[in-house]
């Protein structure tokens, strides 16, 4: 994940001391019902995509912002899948430590070819969802509530 400028402007007088801060992340499918995911430079891991707002920037459109800039994607959001604190913090190659509040949305792409689009990325790619490659379990969870027609998932509130 390329290191907004704002952070570094932080990162200056904080160091690598843990961060708390927002972040976006998006399910999108093409209209064949595959999802998009790129394969990270930063862990050589498939995910979906994400990043962190810019200050002042809608979180939907983060989302898109990010699928453009990392895979040429264009998408639009549908829908918040889910709002939630992730549990572990991450520490980054430079030893920069951050912790996400991660919403992430349900998109459908509407334009663009998938191609690697920047250096946070080595590969990009649609998959049919019994296609998937490994994925960390909070990714796989992301994707099978993208693809259901759930309410928005909110970790800690009970159904009423």
């Amino acid at each position: 994940m390329a290191t907004p400028e704002f952070i570094r402007r932080i990162r200056a007088t904080a160091g690598h001391q843990l961060l708390y801060l927002p972040g976006v992340s998006a399910v999108v499918f093409d209209d064949e019902g595959r999802v998009l995911l790129g394969r990270r430079a930063d862990t050589g891991r498939w995910s979906i995509i994400g990043g962190i707002p810019e200050p002042g920037e809608q979180p939907a459109a983060a989302a898109r912002r990010e699928v453009e800039e990392e895979t040429a994607v264009l998408c639009v959001a549908e829908r918040v899948v889910c709002v939630q604190a992730l549990e572990e913090p991450v520490t980054f190659p430079n030893g920069d430590v951050c912790q996400f509040m991660d919403v992430c949305f349900r998109c459908r792409a509407v334009g663009g070819e998938a191609r690697v689009n920047d250096d946070e990325s080595l590969e990009v790619g649609w998959f049919g969802m019994d296609a998937l490659p490994a994925l960390e379990e909070f990714v796989v969870t992301r994707i099978k509530q993208a693809a259901g027609d759930g309410p928005t998932w909110f970790e800690g509130i009970d159904p009423v």
